[in-house]
């Protein structure tokens, strides 16, 4: 059996940034792997682990050389092997929608035919979350999206979910396989990389696959988003730090409160 899992490495910016043209200067972002990727290695990982039989798990990335350093971390957790996607083409794409993104991971599902495709629900960074639902008609597979429990049954074909929806219902379904699943933060407790897991991903796989490599060109990049302007939005008020000890930070408030006429009769 083999569970493919979507992961992205996302921007983190300092608190205190500049910008530069379009997007954060480099010197003020750190990378990581996205949140909701986490929960869905873990689960991932937890398959192959809980499975009598001989499970694959295979990360796929979209994402730049330098994007390997954060997915390594997730070999460390237990996934077997890697691939990542990336272009000149793609160099050039200020944002991917979704279609785009759809059309690069349907290329890499159609060559690694996994049994199973599990993403996170949501990416920290664009926040969109569509992509695995949206993959997932693109090739054909059964869906359920929004999963915070998940017991796989591997034998019958079958995967057995609980599902969010909207206004705090909860769904329990079955989903037949092959399929893929978006996972919600929740549904396990991700591990921490051990040393010896950071080790033993320095020598995994993580192949890269351009474009021509997945039987696409350019056109598969082609994005509906542009973006236009990046800005840091004007503050609509000021806030006040009190320095001192308790009861100097005290003192201050209550004057700017009488200041400002809160309690006066």
């Amino acid at each position: 059996m083999k569970v493919l899992v979507t992961v992205k490495e996302v921007a983190e910016v300092e608190e205190d940034f500049e910008l530069d043209g379009l997007s954060v200067a480099d010197q003020y972002l750190d990378y990581d792997l996205n949140e909701w990727d986490e929960y869905a290695v873990e689960e991932a990982v937890q398959i192959a682990e809980e499975s009598d039989d001989d499970v694959e798990v295979v990360a796929v990335t979209i994402g730049p050389e330098r994007s390997e350093e954060t997915i390594r971390m997730a070999l460390a957790k237990g996934v077997d092997r890697a691939v990542r996607v990336w272009d000149d083409a793609l160099d050039g794409v200020d944002l991917l929608d979704v279609g785009a993104k759809t059309r690069l991971l349907s290329a890499v599902v159609e060559d690694e035919d996994p049994d199973l495709v599990l993403t996170g629900v949501q990416a920290n960074d664009d926040s969109f979350g569509a992509t695995g639902v949206s993959l997932a008609s693109a090739i054909g597979f059964e869906w359920a999206a929004v999963v915070n429990a998940l017991d796989l049954d591997a034998e019958g074909g079958v995967a057995n979910v609980r599902r969010e929806l909207e206004g705090g219902v909860e769904e329990l379904t079955e989903v037949d396989l092959p399929a893929v699943l978006t996972i919600q933060t929740g549904i396990n407790e991700p591990r921490y990389a051990s040393l010896r897991g950071i080790r033993q991903a320095q020598s995994k796989e993580i192949k890269p696959l351009a474009l021509s490599d997945l039987g696409l060109d350019a056109a598969a990049v082609e994005s509906d988003l542009v973006l236009t302007d990046v800005y840091e939005p004007e503050t609509e008020s000021d806030a006040t730090y009190f320095e001192g000890d308790a009861g100097e930070q005290a003192a201050d408030l209550a004057t700017v409160l009488r200041e400002k006429g809160v309690g006066a009769q």
